[in-house]
């Protein structure tokens, strides 16, 4: 029934603000996103896509320059856990699509045993992404703490070691090529530290043919900005392993020329891309090495004179040195 008893003014009323409030109710859309998020989100998967294209290209260019890389090769990939071999692992993948040669790829960890390793990362994500690895296990670590003095680094010896058991696996699986991590930033250092603390001017060569020449190393990564890479192993989320399960010791020489390099490019950006620009263009008779450049055999090179080239120079000379009794010019 209707309400009787409701005025004819007061029902319009009502109804005028029932319609309103429809009107003013808007339900919200929930897939509505604030437009600086969204353009935030564009942006960043712009410079994301960037990065990548950056890094992939720097490898290329550094496998095409150094031919790392030929058609049958089977790299032998150096897994640590740490960013830049993660990086190295995903990129020769990603060429590796593309290529136009064919190469195999296998990656190759070695468990040194260290306090707090977590073995199940590597293998739980080479799985994963299904690649051929194989997972070796040396103790290294009772080696070196037991060599090395409490108080000194355990990097030098810990990386001879590392380096002869993945070298003689290589030899074992028939990988034609080993490569390891190595960025620009790595081989910066190394020459820095080189010339402070050894007096030689060496760094870490892109491709290497080891000491008893049974192994090819390349250094895929080594046209890499370091700060390309962290951010290249973020934007991937790789499941990182520590570097320091060892206990190495903080203030290490490295770390000390890191600092100044980094310190560097602050003051002046773009000095480490010059720095290593020149490990690319030696000059080495401005040196003085003499393994290097054949100094002991310089001489002067000048042309040999006809005798009448010599005949002419001689009666220039003569006439100039002739005494002007007539107090006129002489003019050659």
């Amino acid at each position: 029934m209707n309400d009787l008893s409701a005025q004819p003014g007061e029902n319009k009323s009502k109804s005028m603000k029932e319609r309103e409030s429809q009107m003013l109710h808007i339900e919200p859309v929930a897939s509505a996103q604030p437009v600086t998020n969204v353009q935030s989100s564009r942006k960043g998967k712009v410079e994301a896509n960037k990065l990548q294209k950056r890094l992939r290209r720097n490898v290329g260019n550094a496998i095409a320059d150094y031919n790392m890389i030929e058609d049958g090769d089977k790299i032998m990939v150096c897994l640590s856990g740490g960013k830049d071999s993660y990086c190295m692992l995903d990129i020769l993948l990603n060429l590796q699509k593309t290529a136009p040669i064919s190469f195999d790829i296998v990656a190759v960890n070695l468990d040194q045993k260290q306090p707090g390793f977590p073995r199940e990362v590597l293998p739980d994500y080479l799985s994963n992404i299904g690649v051929s690895f194989h997972i070796l296990e040396k103790d290294t670590y009772s080696v070196v703490t037991e060599k090395i003095p409490e108080g000194k680094t355990y990097c030098s010896l810990c990386s001879r070691l590392r380096r002869g058991t993945l070298y003689g696996f290589a030899q074992e699986i028939g990988a034609t090529k080993v490569a390891l991590g190595h960025h620009r930033d790595d081989i910066i250092e190394t020459l820095f530290l080189n010339m402070f603390y050894c007096g030689k001017l060496k760094a870490m060569p892109p491709k290497l043919l080891s000491d008893d020449k049974q192994n090819v190393v390349i250094r895929p990564l080594a046209y890499c900005k370091e700060a390309d890479l962290e951010a290249y192993a973020e934007l991937k989320e790789f499941p990182i392993i520590p570097c320091n399960l060892c206990g190495s010791q903080d203030g290490l020489q490295r770390q000390v020329i890191k600092d100044m390099l980094q310190q560097w490019e602050k003051q002046h950006p773009g000095r480490l891309e010059t720095i290593f620009a020149a490990t690319k263009n030696v000059a080495s008779s401005q040196l003085a090495d003499t393994d290097l450049f054949d100094f002991d055999s310089l001489k002067v090179v000048r042309p040999v004179e006809s005798e009448i080239e010599q005949e002419q120079r001689i009666g220039m000379v003569n006439l100039w040195d002739a005494p002007n009794t007539n107090n006129q010019d002489v003019t050659l």
